[in-house]
């Protein structure tokens, strides 16, 4: 069937439009139905492998995710909230980090570098699930939603480091990616603005958009030929030009319309596929202790902080669970090390599950127990909003 290119992406778009459905119907955020119905796909309907052109819009889906999530961080809100987002982002980083190596190496007997990687995979939070949800539920424009995905940043940022410090490949060509990263970090917000000035009248073209694309493709192409990941730069850049979206509501709209419902089922889907229910039956041990270890690392670091800042019980525990979800990053730090053999088969296989799992548990959960039930009047304490915060109006 993989061979037929129509039928193949009747089953996929099929796949996603049941998820759309059954994501309305529960009200649980789309992505984490796509990628039940990869795991659904890859162990009861024999979906085991993709095509190139699958896989490339399954990149696209986590490029564009990515690139989205970090362009949703309002600047004036990162500024206004940086001590409480620098605080929880980087010990939901360190804590899980620190605590699976110690963990993978003296309890499971890992080599060093392979507990290493353990650390990274489960330390990271998901940005393209929190976004998922943020635009479910409306929470992108709330000051809590702000504060998690500015929280998050911090924390993927400290994972990309990790990655790259730890295992960086010094050449020539990632002298060459960061040189033209730094260089477009200080020149896209300007040539962005200037496009959408001079080419305002010409819509239908979507010249802006192109160019977002372009650029993406040229650091996702470099990161690659340097031994990186593709969708990391994307990240950064989405985070630079956050400041002209701002200003330019309809633009975002537009990419974000785009990539939710070309991208970013195939990416998901694809990430469900890779979950093997006879590798979960025999490693289900292991794979629920490293799911329980990420969870409650990531609660040591995350629920103090929320709660020193006055945000109520109820919101602390949704934000908690949200942060310890993890997907993209996760996937991809476990492919590093698999790729560049630090990793066997085995160890990856857990490792992706127990992301994978990461991803749905707590999202499930902070959905159905812990979500804010109001959005729409804010307390003086860091705009968060009534239900959000110990602190009420009067």
């Amino acid at each position: 069937m993989l061979e037929n290119i129509w039928m193949t992406a009747a089953l996929w778009i099929g796949l996603a439009f049941a998820a759309s459905l059954i994501s309305i119907k529960l009200g649980i955020a789309v992505a984490l139905i796509e990628i039940l119905m990869g795991i659904i796909a890859g162990n009861f309907l024999a979906i085991q492998g993709t095509t190139q052109w699958i896989d490339f819009l399954a990149v696209m889906g986590s490029l564009t995710l990515t690139f989205l999530a970090g362009a949703e961080i309002d600047p004036l809100s990162l500024k206004k909230n940086l001590k409480p987002s620098l605080i929880m982002g980087a010990l939901s980083f360190a804590l899980p980090f620190i605590g699976i190596w110690a963990f993978a190496q003296n309890i499971l007997g890992w080599g060093m570098q392979q507990s290493q990687i353990a650390g990274i995979a489960l330390s990271t939070t998901s940005v393209a699930i929190i976004y998922s949800v943020m635009i479910d539920k409306g929470l992108t424009d709330t000051a809590v939603g702000k504060l998690i995905l500015t929280a998050c940043f911090v924390t993927d940022l400290g994972t990309v480091l990790a990655l790259g410090i730890i295992f960086a490949n010094f050449n020539i060509l990632m002298v060459v990616f960061v040189a033209v990263l730094a260089a477009l970090v200080f020149v896209m917000p300007r040539l962005l603005r200037i496009i959408i000035k001079a080419y305002e009248a010409n819509k239908n073209s979507e010249p802006e958009i192109k160019f977002i694309l372009l650029i993406l493709f040229l650091l996702a192409g470099l990161a690659t030929a340097a031994k990186s990941e593709a969708v990391l730069p994307a990240y950064i850049m989405g985070f630079i030009l956050a400041g002209v979206f701002v200003n330019d509501k309809t633009l975002i709209k537009r990419l974000r319309s785009i990539s939710f419902a070309i991208f970013t089922p195939f990416f998901f889907i694809k990430a469900g596929l890779y979950i093997s229910l006879d590798v979960i039956a025999a490693s289900i041990g292991i794979i629920t202790l490293f799911l329980l270890l990420k969870v409650a690392f990531k609660t040591a670091g995350v629920w103090p902080v929320a709660r020193v800042i006055k945000l109520s019980v109820r919101t602390s525990n949704y934000t908690t669970l949200l942060m310890s979800t993890g997907l993209t990053f996760g996937s991809i730090s476990a492919l590093f090390g698999l790729n560049n053999n630090i990793i066997d088969q085995n160890q990856y296989t857990i490792l992706v599950t127990a992301v994978v799992l990461s991803a749905i548990v707590p999202t499930i959960i902070a959905q159905k127990f812990f979500e804010p039930k109001e959005l729409s009047d804010v307390s003086p304490f860091l705009d968060m909003d009534p239900d959000m915060s110990d602190t009420k109006n009067n």
